[in-house]
């Protein structure tokens, strides 16, 4: 088969290399892939956001399946498009994909199809006033989240009320995510503990591949600004198998069922953001793509051609209901340019990494490097994500694993987490 891949990060990098073992596998391409993908791919000058320009060159190729990597193209329309030239493509419809394109959309279908969520209220620009009176007769803290896509940056968790209406100012008047702040969703804030779960779907029937935690905080102990992610790791020991149950059927079965009801049968993978609440599972939010880092820890712990259940899912078929999982853990700890997720530099030389590489069960992922001649250097805020997978089910085993590569690894302004994985291991210690 000849693969494509859509997009630039590690999250892509992780795809590439998970469809580079498949047996049924002959070429891969990916547009635009990033330096590290270039080892395993060959490199496509064409933006991940071209959709006609991809389309094309699909047609060119022969391509018998087109993977999508980031969330732009897909609630563009990218899957539609395929699909109207009879090509094979894994991802939701433009329709199926507002899951995600839309946090209002998202809040109200999960309302209406009676989907464990927080309490909510949504407002566009126009009802500023209306919104600041809401803010000030609830209970802080609240979380005020942008309606559009605002690359994982578009949620303030308020504590003060004061804060609630500067996050406001800063969306409705400051317009700092553009259109995607135009309309916005204040809810109720959901104590306990995150964790993320993927589901490959045909629509109907659906595999769910390991749980993760992400890191989405700059800052050890979860503090600072909100970030793509700084880390992840595989499984969520705060994800039973009871809760994962309970996931399956009060989530995913519900949430499958409700779009193909409205008449938007969903296709691809549906990434499932949870807050592990005393009272059970509840949805954060739905991306319409694989996450990340989350792809980076998930990937390497599914024991099966993943090639095959894409192809399956995105043919209708799919063939079986439960994912074949390593019985042991991955950590990823992202390494960002420093400054991130605000202005920093790029094209700086990176230092390490092939020693990085060279140990025993870890991969390098890249974000964000590129090449300058014949020298790989950075090209974004998160460059590179190191992943350790572990030889058993030892979370700080695989976790000092992670950190002992990374050390090995250094560009000028380098600057990551020491505590990713930290949650983990102190709930497995309970």
């Amino acid at each position: 088969m000849k693969i494509l891949v859509i997009g630039s990060g590690g999250r892509e990098h992780a795809l590439a290399w998970k469809i580079k073992q498949s047996p049924i596998v002959r070429e891969i391409y990916c547009a635009p892939g990033n330096a590290g993908i270039a080892a395993l791919a060959e490199i496509v000058p064409i933006s991940a956001n071209d959709i006609d320009g991809i389309l094309e060159f699909a047609k060119k190729k022969s391509i018998d399946l087109t993977v999508v990597g980031p969330e732009q193209p897909l609630t563009d329309g990218i899957v539609d498009l395929f699909e109207a030239h009879g090509l094979k493509i894994f991802g939701p419809s433009k329709l199926a994909a507002e899951l995600e394109g839309s946090k209002v959309f998202a809040k109200q279908f999960m309302r209406k199809h009676h989907i464990p969520t927080a309490e909510f209220r949504s407002f566009s620009a126009a009802e500023r006033f209306d919104a600041e009176r809401y803010v000030n007769e609830i209970p802080v803290p609240i979380v005020i989240k942008a309606d559009g896509l605002a690359a994982g940056k578009g949620v303030s968790i308020c504590d003060t009320k004061e804060q609630a209406l500067e996050a406001l100012d800063q969306m409705f008047a400051k317009k700092i995510f553009g259109d995607a702040g135009t309309n916005i969703v204040i809810e109720e804030f959901l104590a306990g503990e995150e964790a993320s779960v993927f589901a490959l779907t045909d629509g109907k029937e659906f595999v769910v591949l390991s749980s993760a935690q992400d890191h989405k905080r700059i800052l050890d102990g979860d503090r600072g600004k909100n970030t793509g992610g700084m880390g992840a790791y595989a499984p969520a020991p705060i994800v039973t198998e009871e809760i994962l149950q309970k996931v399956k059927r009060d989530i995913i079965r519900q949430t499958l069922l409700g779009m193909a009801k409205d008449g938007r049968p969903y296709k691809g993978c549906l990434y499932v953001g949870l807050m592990i609440t005393e009272t059970g599972p509840k949805v954060i939010e739905f991306n319409c793509r694989f996450g990340d880092p989350e792809t980076q820890v998930v990937l390497p712990l599914l024991d099966e051609d993943l090639v095959r259940i894409m192809f399956e899912a995105a043919s209708g078929k799919l063939s079986t209901t439960k994912a074949i999982l390593k019985d042991t853990s991955s950590v990823c700890v992202v390494i960002a340019s420093g400054g991130y997720p605000g202005n920093y530099e790029t094209d700086k030389q990176i230092f390490g990494l092939e020693a990085a590489a060279s140990e025993k069960d870890v991969v390098v992922f890249h974000a964000g490097t590129k090449y300058n001649k014949d020298i790989i250097v950075t090209s974004g805020g998160r460059v590179l994500g190191v992943t350790a997978i572990g030889e058993q089910l030892n979370l700080e085993r695989t976790i000092d694993k992670a950190y002992r590569a990374v050390e090995k690894i250094t560009f000028d302004g380098a600057y990551y987490r020491s505590d990713i994985g930290k949650k983990g291991v102190d709930r497995l210690k309970q």
